[in-house]
């Protein structure tokens, strides 16, 4: 995985009812997120987000009373791939960020840490185990075009010009042209290995939840997903708006706060 440096390769849904936010995104996005026994193992409700191509786009843990205690709230976060997880988390403090959990191995996993960069955003360091009977394996969580996959993550940054200045060093992004959104400020576009993943900006008015990465999810059908995500308890925080290219994006809350982003086609063409 040496030629995924940067990439996005796993995303996580932290929820308070691991039920309910199954049959939520179920409905929403088309998933079918199941239990993984090992996890059941070593007593973590930790379950498998599976696509319907048989493939994987993440996975969800049920926080538990202590995590709760400790201030983890339900949410999104992403997990991006480094060579050296320990050099790069001291790179990340050495900015003015901050470690949140300590660098640890799970076994058949790999080595990860969670990490803050200096305006509070968090994501997960991580690098990954392969399988070993596929050492070449690549992460396909990610994809630009593709339901069911993650197709766009969006930072909203303290200060966007020095983020993407910060997070090129860290990860080897590329800047790809950027576009300006009035009193929203720039939007900076980035890319990894030549595949545009994203973008910075900054904070924008009513984000109550601080500095975050937003991580938009594809769907078949926008308006069939708004509906369902209104009708499973959660909460569009915006009215879909068209995007370049024709399609459509919204954020959502769902129904236990967590955020994240829908894109897609509208199908009825209105």
């Amino acid at each position: 995985m040496s030629d995924q440096r940067g990439a996005f390769i796993w995303y996580e849904l932290m929820t308070s009812d691991p039920d309910v936010a199954k049959s939520f995104y179920d409905s929403v996005i088309g998933w079918d997120i199941e239990p993984c026994s090992s996890a059941a193992e070593a007593g973590l409700d930790y379950r498998m987000i599976r696509r319907s191509d048989g493939g994987f786009a993440g996975g969800m843990l049920a926080l538990s009373p202590e995590m709760v205690a400790a201030g983890s709230k339900p949410g999104w976060i992403g997990y991006i791939y480094t060579p050296d997880v320990d050099a790069t988390a001291a790179a990340i403090v050495a900015s003015g960020g901050k470690i949140y959990q300590s660098s640890r191995d799970l076994e058949g996993v790999g080595r990860f840490a969670m990490v803050a960069d200096p305006w509070g955003a968090p994501f997960y360091l991580m690098t990954p185990t392969p399988p070993a009977d596929n050492p070449d394996a690549q992460s396909d969580v990610f994809s630009v075009d593709q339901p069911q996959h993650v197709r766009w993550n969006e930072l909203q940054s303290g200060d966007s010009a020095a983020a993407i200045t910060l997070y090129c060093d860290l990860f080897g992004w590329d800047r790809e042209g950027e576009m300006e959104m009035g009193p929203l400020g720039t939007y900076r576009f980035i890319a990894c290995d030549g595949i545009g993943i994203g973008a910075i900006c900054n904070t924008m008015p009513g984000n109550q939840e601080g500095p975050r990465w937003t991580h938009y999810i594809g769907v078949d059908d926008i308006d069939r997903a708004v509906a369902a995500a209104i009708a499973g308890g959660g909460q569009i925080i915006d009215e879909p708006q068209e995007i370049p290219g024709g399609e459509f994006s919204v954020d959502i809350r769902d129904p236990h706060g967590a955020i994240t982003g829908l894109v897609g086609p509208r199908k009825n063409g209105e």
